[in-house]
């Protein structure tokens, strides 16, 4: 079996202790390992060529559960990194021959690295989504065993009626909930990204998705902007059941780095 290299990250060099060696695994069980150059860290580990070589690899990306635990993988690596250094995280599955190859890129988009890493140092990111959970006919007030009961069409109508009209009153309400919640933790971070909304049936979240952003705090801000969320959650109307503000993070800045070293793969 030949290896490939798998690059999960560039940064700049750094002192603390991090636990690559002796107890991080990455993708493939294979530790990972700081590759130097031109005053910049990538870190690798050598994968399977026999999964990871283009053909292989595009039906591999196909296989959930390998996509999953490859997914996490990576994850893991990159969330050690985030815990002492500010990561400039690669796409899933970047790949090349050898270490010359990542050398190459590295190279290629030096300037691009050193610009990101002179912006983002220091920084996190903060992930807010708001979701709303549809009314039923108990949450509008309506006895749902009468509802279960009407006999005529015109009852039945007028329900769906009264029940269409609390959902689009509830999600104007959030919408506009989202709105102000986003505005107040725009103010209070140094960039963000509006993504689309997700998909509830890709996702696997309860509800529809109002609110999804990105917010990059500097780390040392972390603990007020967490506090800032709290807060405002209690802002959230009375009148709208079913609403939720998830805060994640802290996380390497994904969303602030797109395209960054993304130059073509010799694998």
């Amino acid at each position: 079996m030949t290896g490939l290299r798998y690059v999960y990250a560039v940064c700049r060099p750094f002192d603390a202790a991090l636990p690559l060696q002796d107890r991080l695994t990455g993708v493939a069980g294979a530790p990972p390992e700081l590759l130097a150059h031109r005053g910049l860290i990538a870190v690798v580990s050598t994968v399977p060529e026999e999964e990871f070589a283009e053909e292989s690899l595009r039906r591999r990306m196909e296989d959930l559960d390998w996509l999953t635990a490859t997914a996490r993988a990576h994850q893991a690596v990159i969330d050690a990194l985030t815990a002492v250094t500010t990561p400039l995280p690669l796409r899933l599955a970047t790949v090349f021959r050898d270490d010359s190859g990542v050398r190459g890129m590295m190279e290629e988009s030096e300037d691009d690295f050193r610009r990101a890493l002179d912006r983002l140092d220091g920084r996190v990111e903060w992930g807010v989504k708001v979701y709303l959970e549809k009314a039923d006919a108990a949450d509008e007030g309506t006895d749902s065993s009468s509802a279960a009961s009407a006999t005529t069409g015109r009852d039945y109508l007028r329900q769906r009626r009264r029940l269409a009209r609390t959902n689009e009153d509830r999600w104007q309400s959030a919408e506009a909930f989202a709105g102000e919640l986003h505005r107040t933790l725009s103010g209070r971070a140094e960039d963000h990204r509006l993504h689309a909304p997700q998909n509830s049936a890709l996702s696997g979240a309860a509800g529809q998705n109002v609110l999804n952003a990105a917010y990059l705090v500097p780390r040392e801000d972390s603990e007020q902007f967490v506090e800032l969320v709290d807060w405002t959650k209690s802002d959230a109307p009375g009148t709208t059941l079913g609403l939720r503000v998830e805060l994640t993070g802290p996380w390497a800045v994904y969303s602030f780095t797109a395209g960054i070293g993304e130059t073509e793969e010799d694998a």
